[in-house]
């Protein structure tokens, strides 16, 4: 309902600048947690490359997810709250709980915050993470909601984090604590799409990397894409629905990529821009001998040649969702990269993001 309030937190990031733009849009007031009066420019600054002129709709509440004050005055008067902020660092941690820890704690205060306020409903943004990992898919039947990564499997520590941390956690409480809380969850794949700032995302870091030619080769692997615009919009078609109502979505726009195939999309669609993209995939066992000195590297490891496919046909049936294509959401990603002049080696020019 136009002018409602909804709390977005971590509105300086990636999926939470697009989900203010997206709330703003469709008529709600917004309210948005910055860990500091410092990052309110930079919400401000990103809501705007979007082109939102949020005048008195947007405000800002100081919270951070490692403590508990503030959060009692973020909530208050929301009637929605979409928790898509999350720790997911582009480096591996010394140790899993530095993301395990903070992902269930930030949870469980914006729950009990929300459920102290009165708020109807919460939306929590997981991950496919906490979905498909840590288990043997057969290739004929796709990853549903119905999945849940297997935590007795050898999984990273933002895996853990996704699924026992925050997302396990979430559901428990709710069940348990939350009142009249209702709970919806989104599971969206790797998030790309328009880059509205230098603070962006792991998933668009690496059409970053592409793109500067940083990566000498491409492992065989394979993950989701999804468009930033269409995973805010099904956050806010899971906010309002009444079918969502302890529901989770998994947000994909059509099959799994190869990296190939990514590399191989941009260099088709980008032209000149996408010169320094390579196409060479590297040996596997190339792979696993770096791994073996290099965190980073070990993770790719565990995934090499695995073929992996979810679908997003939940969310289309149920909440009448309709992503854009993989192939938008890549150029998308590459484009606005170069016209911010974000890319560290980039002469060219290039056209409006769309």
């Amino acid at each position: 309902m136009s002018g409602e309030l909804v709390l977005v937190t971590g509105g300086s990031g990636f999926l939470g600048a697009h989900s203010i733009l997206a709330l703003l849009k469709a008529g709600y007031r917004v309210r948005t947690t910055v860990r500091s009066a410092r990052r309110e420019a930079d919400v401000l600054a990103m809501v705007k490359a979007g082109g939102a002129e949020p005048g008195d709709a947007l405000s800002f509440a100081h919270a951070d997810l490692t403590a508990d004050v503030g959060w009692p005055e973020a909530a208050a008067g929301c009637r929605y709250i979409l928790h898509v902020a999350s720790p997911f660092p582009p480096g591996v941690p010394k140790h899993e709980d530095e993301l395990i820890v903070p992902a269930r704690e930030g949870a469980l205060r914006v729950l009990r915050a929300a459920r102290d306020a009165g708020v109807e409903r919460v939306v929590l943004t997981s991950s496919f993470a906490a979905v498909g990992y840590g288990q043997t898919q057969v290739a004929a039947h796709p990853f549903t909601e119905e999945n849940w990564t297997d935590l007795s499997a050898k999984v990273s520590a933002y895996v853990k984090s996704k699924t026992l941390a925050a997302e396990r956690a979430a559901w428990d409480f709710v069940a348990g604590q939350g009142g009249a809380l209702e709970l919806a969850v989104v599971n969206p794949v790797g998030i790309f799409g328009p880059v509205l700032g230098p603070d962006h995302s792991t998933s668009t870091e690496f059409i970053r990397r592409l793109l500067d030619g940083e990566l000498p080769g491409l492992p065989r692997m394979m993950f989701g894409v999804v468009d930033v615009r269409d995973v805010a919009e099904l956050h806010l078609r899971a906010m309002t629905n009444p079918a969502a109502k302890g529901e989770r979505f998994l947000a994909i726009s059509g099959d799994f990529m190869t990296v190939l195939e990514i590399a191989q999309t941009l260099k088709a669609r980008l032209g000149s821009a996408a010169s320094r993209v390579t196409t060479r995939v590297l040996p596997d066992w190339l792979v696993r001998f770096v791994g073996l000195f290099d965190k980073e590297a070990a993770q790719v490891v565990t995934e090499l040649g695995k073929a992996r496919n979810a679908t997003g046909a939940k969310a289309k049936r149920l909440l009448g969702w309709a992503p854009r294509s993989r192939e938008e959401a890549l150029v998308a990603t590459g484009e606005s990269l170069i016209q911010l002049g974000l890319l560290k080696r980039a002469p060219w020019t290039a056209s409006k993001p769309h």
